[in-house]
C-alpha cells in the first residue's frame, strides 16, 4: 500500500538477501551480534558489521545506529536497540527503536529500508502487537515528516509470521487510513462509576496497560453513541446518566497519533465483564487512582475528574 510517496510492503525471505538500502537488526544495547537476525546478519555480512557497532556502543535502549552492511546486498544496517543483554523488551522499547531507524534512515537519505519482526526474537514480544506497534510508527513517520523513503518493508521469515504481520500491519494501516481518515481522530472514553469505583480495562492492543474503556468514533456514529457502543463492546455494560466531562486534545496524548478525546461520565447497568476488545476488567475505587499506572492521559483524566467530585 501507498503512504504518500512511500510505498509499504510485507515480504516473506531472508533479511539478510534484500536488495534494500538498508537493513535494520533488532539489537541489544551493547550492540554485540550473536544470535536470531543478529546473527544471520554477522554470517552473512561478516564479523566487520559487529566490530564497526561496538565501537560506536553501549547505546541507550530504544536508541538507533548505522553501520556498513559488509558483504551484504544491502548498503548500511541499521542497528535498533529492542533490549539489554537481559533479553527483555516491551512497546515502548520496540515503538522507540522503530521511531529512531527512521529518523536515522532520513538522515541518510537513503530510499528503502527492510524491518524484521521487531522484539519478536528472544524477546518473545508477541508478533501482532509488534505489527501494529511498528505500523502504527510507520504510519506517524510518514505523516508527520517529509520523507525521502521511497519503500518500508516489513520482512518476515516464516509463513505465520507473514500472514500476521499482513493483517496486523498492512490490514491495520488500510482501516486507519481509509476508515479513520487522516486525522486528527476523534475518540471518547468513558468514566463509568459504580458503587464500588470506577471501571478500567486492561487493553488488548497496543498501547498496552490499564485505561479507560473507550475507542474511536465511527464514520456517521455521534459521540454519545460511540461511547455507549464502546463501552458495550469492552466492558458488557450499558451505560445510563450520559454526561460530557471535557474534552482533551494534546497532540502528544496519543503515542500513536494525534487524537482529540472527549470523555463522558456515566453509570451503568449491568456486571461488568471483559469484552473481545478488552484483556482484562476490574473496578478501582477512587483512593487508588493516585497510586496507579494508566495508558495515554487517563491518569490525568481520572486527577481531573477527582477534583471535580471534590468541587
Amino acid at each position: 500500500m501507498r503512504i504518500k510517496n512511500t510505498e509499504v510492503k510485507v515480504v516473506i525471505g531472508d533479511i539478510t538477501e534484500l536488495r534494500v538500502t538498508a537493513i535494520v537488526n533488532a539489537a541489544n544495547n551493547q550492540l554485540q551480534m550473536g544470535g536470531g537476525v543478529a546473527g544471520a546478519i554477522k554470517r552473512k555480512g561478516g564479523k566487520i558489521i559487529e566490530e564497526e557497532a561496538i565501537k560506536k556502543g553501549p547505546i541507550e535502549i530504544g536508541q538507533a545506529i548505522v553501520t556498513s552492511a559488509g558483504d551484504l546486498a544491502s548498503k548500511y544496517v541499521i542497528h535498533a536497540a529492542t533490549m539489554g543483554l537481559d533479553f527483555k523488551t516491551d512497546e515502548i522499547k520496540i515503538r522507540n527503536s522503530c521511531r529512531n531507524s527512521l529518523r536515522v534512515a532520513e538522515e541518510l537519505k537513503i530510499s528503502s529500508i527492510a524491518f524484521p519482526a521487531l522484539g519478536c526474537g528472544v524477546g518473545a514480544f508477541p508478533l501482532l502487537a509488534s505489527a501494529k506497534v511498528m505500523s502504527q510508527e510507520v504510519l506517524r513517520h510518514l505523516r508527520e515528516n517529509q520523507s525521502g523513503l521511497k519503500e518500508i518493508i516489513f520482512c518476515l521469515y516464516t509463513q505465520e509470521a507473514f500472514k500476521i504481520f499482513n493483517q496486523g500491519a498492512l490490514a491495520y494501516l488500510e482501516h486507519v487510513i481509509h476508515k479513520l481518515g487522516n486525522g486528527p481522530f476523534s475518540t471518547v472514553d468513558a468514566i463509568i462509576e459504580l458503587a464500588e469505583g470506577v471501571v478500567i480495562i486492561k487493553r488488548s492492543n497496543p498501547p498496552f496497560g490499564w485505561a479507560l474503556p473507550g475507542g474511536f468514533v465511527d464514520y456517521g456514529e455521534s459521540l454519545e453513541d460511540a461511547v455507549v457502543r464502546e463501552a458495550k463492546e469492552e466492558t458488557s455494560l450499558d451505560l445510563t446518566e450520559i454526561k460530557q466531562f471535557h474534552t482533551y486534545s494534546d497532540p502528544q496524548r496519543d503515542p500513536r497519533f494525534h487524537t482529540i478525546g472527549t470523555v463522558f461520565i456515566a453509570k451503568a447497568k449491568g456486571k461488568p465483564v471483559a469484552g473481545d476488545d478488552a484483556a482484562g476488567i476490574k473496578v478501582i475505587k477512587l483512593s487508588e487512582i493516585k497510586n496507579s499506572d494508566f495508558s495515554f492521559d487517563h491518569k490525568k483524566i481520572l486527577e481531573d475528574y477527582l477534583k471535580f467530585k471534590k468541587s
